[in-house]
């Protein structure tokens, strides 16, 4: 696996390596020792999938706080998405900036969110899936969210939104004295 960082501190993207012949091709999609060569933590307690029935799609912005903050690896099993971070740790050099990357099936990139992100995504293609594994289990106590469309953030989604929650749609936009999230 090659692990590429992102322009957001300890956000990456992985990068399986393919082997091909003439069955199909096989690549491993984690190791722990690899994960922690990179001091990358990743204790895998949870595990999810999002499968979206239509192109336009949005879920997110999400995340949990302490102390069920987590890690999150991502990837998109079936179809397309345009995946979204954004730093919500205050005292990041890169605090408030997002980052995205299109995963697909095809490609099958993932990405390594760390602890005080917000995480969401927009479906590219009709029937697309996304696996998600977690480092802290799902508690609705602790689970927060950020308006998709935020002036605060100007992310800029690829297409327009065709379904998302009434949860989603209705976050409170961050007010001016946002001072992120402690993971």
């Amino acid at each position: 696996m090659k692990f590429l960082e992102t322009i957001l501190k300890g956000a990456f993207i992985i990068v399986p390596d393919c082997i091909e012949d003439e069955r199909g091709l096989f690549a491993r999609m984690f190791c722990r020792h690899e994960f922690e060569d990179r001091g990358l933590s990743l204790d895998l307690v949870q595990c999810n999938i999002s499968f979206n029935h239509n192109k336009g799609t949005l879920r997110g912005m999400h995340y949990q706080i302490t102390p069920y903050a987590e890690v999150k690896l991502v990837r998109c099993t079936a179809g397309a998405i345009f995946d979204v971070i954004i730093d919500l740790r205050p005292d990041s050099p890169t605090f408030k900036q997002w980052f995205a990357q299109e995963l697909t099936h095809e490609n099958r990139l993932q990405i390594y969110v760390p602890e005080g992100f917000a995480h969401g995504f927009q479906t590219l293609a009709d029937n697309s899936e996304v696996f998600y594994q977690h480092s802290a289990f799902y508690s609705p106590d602790h689970q927060r969210g950020l308006r998709f469309n935020d002036p605060a953030f100007k992310i800029n989604w690829p297409l327009d939104v065709s379904s998302i929650s009434e949860r989603d749609r209705s976050h409170a936009p961050v007010d001016v004295n946002f001072r992120g999230i402690n993971a």
